[in-house]
């Protein structure tokens, strides 16, 4: 949903008739155009001890509309489907033989060139081929490991961040509930911490933690004045700190596979990670905090010739 913020405005300015469809309950981002198609579609539930709830994922998955869902997308009457990993309109295309082009970083973490995590995850790997189905695949990762790989599209809204230093450190982390965070963080004394939790719907203050709920204004402006980010290890947050010159760590979450994907190429560039937030990690947190380290990244703004790229190879046959 963040990367789409720049990619759809990309796709306009080409004079074609889009329609977006997006699914999923978990996104903290919404999306300033009008969309078509919005559908339940299957997502995946975080839990509050650092993974995926797995039982409330499974309660939550009703196969049988995942189904209709399917079925009820016109995938057909398109010259072209741009899929970042959404099931619904690729698993529609597959089922009616009609190619389905992936953009996404997940497209990128299955490149063979991509780093990869020391233990093999045989059913993380297969869940990250299967969820969404593709023909062809470009991928958006840390670096551009490959000539499909491109660097991360980092949103307008970043860009244009002024970017300060005020001594915060910036957290989100919202596979934890917010009583792990707090419990973790308030040992680590003399910081100043800004957590975004997607389990508070108000502002508190507990020692020096403030609380704030999801809001992207108020993250963004916390992240740009940040002296730091303590994260997960997604995509776009990481990428975003990183191109902000920002200090980071991250906490891959567990039995997710493209995390720990991901926390093997941040390491890899020299970004420290810990494997969970518990209290025998807070000495390594606490020398993060004390440390001036920070990974110099060029991450230019390329977003229309990657779609100019897209768009040509798509549909002038070169690709297919």
């Amino acid at each position: 949903m963040s990367r789409a913020r720049d990619v759809v405005p990309a796709l306009q300015r080409k004079n074609i008739d889009l329609d977006i469809l997006i699914s999923g309950t978990q996104a903290d981002i919404m999306l300033p155009y009008y969309i078509k198609y919005q559908l339940k579609g299957w997502s995946f539930i975080f839990g509050k001890q650092g993974g995926v709830d797995m039982w409330r994922t499974y309660l939550g998955t009703n196969s049988i509309r995942l189904q209709m869902e399917i079925k009820s997308v016109p995938v057909g009457k398109y010259d072209l489907v741009i899929n970042d990993f959404e099931p619904i309109s690729a698993w529609a295309c597959k089922l009616k033989n009609q190619p389905c082009i992936s953009f996404s970083h997940q497209a990128a973490v299955l490149s063979p060139y991509a780093p990869k995590p020391k233990k093999n995850d045989l059913i993380g790997k297969t869940i990250l081929k299967k969820y969404a189905p593709s023909t062809f695949q470009y991928g958006l990762h840390f670096k551009n490991y490959e000539d499909k790989i491109f660097t991360p599209i980092i949103r307008k809204e970043i860009r244009n961040a002024i970017i300060t230093s005020k001594g915060h450190y910036t957290v989100y982390l919202p596979s934890y509930g917010d009583a792990k965070i707090l419990d973790v963080l308030s040992n680590i004394k003399d910081v100043v911490w800004h957590v975004f939790s997607k389990n508070s719907t108000f502002k508190y203050t507990w020692h020096a933690i403030s609380v704030f709920p999801i809001d992207n204004q108020a993250f963004i402006e916390s992240m740009a004045a940040s002296a730091g980010v303590l994260c997960g290890a997604g995509f776009e947050t990481p990428a975003e700190a990183l191109y902000m010159q920002k200090k980071l760590m991250v906490i891959p979450m567990k039995g997710q596979y493209e995390q720990q994907c991901n926390a093997a190429a941040l390491q890899e560039m020299g970004v420290p990670v810990i494997k969970g937030l518990k209290m025998k990690h807070a000495d390594k947190i606490r020398g993060w905090v004390d440390s001036a380290l920070r990974i110099e990244v060029d991450y230019p703004d390329a977003t229309e010739k990657i779609v100019d790229r897209l768009l040509e190879e798509s549909m002038v046959g070169q690709t297919f």
